[in-house]
């Protein structure tokens, strides 16, 4: 099967599932349960979701293992975009062609649906059809990269650096939490899922984290070169809030260069695993050369 079948199959099964996890539009609290239908199936690239199932055809899982961390993990990244969409975060009115889900509803019911979200996540987790050892598994590891050591401290680290230049390091490394760890967490949580051993965990490791940082490098160039059409939230708001970007720190062909040794990293981190990377491998183009 081509690894476009396999991703259309994925992003079917993945909405199936989220489809039916979201509460009834038509059941108290409406206005709550609408907010949080809109943010979580307002389309998107379902890429978490992909890196979960993609891994875990890495080493033949059983596809309904993978169903509930695949939604889990893109139920806390909805719930991230709501939050950070808001006027005190981020203050955007677009996020994938729509509008954001204050602006479509409200503030308060924003911050409520985000909330939800996070909750629901791990609900669906903990009632999965999985072996008591390996929900725990990854139930720490979607926390983990979810609170403040993970994507939570990442954005506190970027509203602390909002209008200031940050040196290239810090800049990694606030990416490696605030986008990167959620990635990771997918990558990893496919793998346990197939029984990988700490060898194989720690290769995937160093894939997703060079994945996680070529995705941002890749989103700060597109800020820069793509349209708010094409990107389907507003472009140039980096530049508006005076934020450290790779574009800025190191230039155009700086920042792309950084993408090609991403590249080469990730490349090299699934070599060992032979011809079955396919699927992540092509993951990691899709975020190297992806168009919004």
């Amino acid at each position: 099967m081509t690894t476009d079948a396999l991703f259309a199959g994925w992003i079917a099964r993945t909405e199936q599932q989220l489809q039916a996890t979201l509460p009834d539009p038509e059941t108290a609290p409406r206005r709550l349960h609408q907010a949080m239908r809109h943010a979580a199936l307002g389309g998107g690239k379902r890429m978490r979701p992909l890196l979960v199932h993609a891994a875990g055809h890495l080493f033949d899982a059983d596809p309904g293992l993978l169903d509930a961390p695949s939604v889990a993990v893109e139920l806390v990244h909805c719930y991230s975009l709501v939050h950070d969409d808001l006027p005190a975060m981020d203050d955007d009115d677009l996020r994938r062609g729509r509008p954001t889900t204050h602006v479509a509803f409200d503030e308060a019911t924003a911050i409520l649906a985000g909330d939800a979200l996070q909750t629901r996540a791990f609900e669906v987790l903990a009632a999965a059809p999985l072996p008591p050892a390996l929900a725990v598994a990854c139930l720490r590891t979607l926390a983990g990269a979810s609170g403040v050591a993970g994507m939570c401290g990442g954005q506190a680290l970027d509203i602390d650096a909002t209008g200031r230049a940050q040196p290239l390091d810090d800049l990694k490394h606030m990416h490696a939490l605030k986008t990167g760890a959620l990635i990771r967490a997918a990558v990893r949580m496919g793998a346990l899922c197939g029984g990988a051993d700490e060898t194989q965990l720690a290769r995937l490791d160093a894939f997703a984290d060079a994945l996680g940082l070529a995705f941002q490098v890749r989103d700060d160039i597109l800020d820069v070169e793509a349209s708010s059409e094409q990107l389907g939230k507003t472009a140039g708001k980096d530049a508006a809030q005076d934020k450290s970007t790779f574009p800025a720190l190191l230039g155009m062909d700086g920042a792309r260069a950084q993408l090609e040794t991403l590249a080469a990293t990730m490349r090299d981190a699934l070599a060992p695993f032979g011809p079955r990377t396919d699927a992540l491998a092509a993951l990691g183009e899709m975020a190297i050369h992806r168009s919004h």
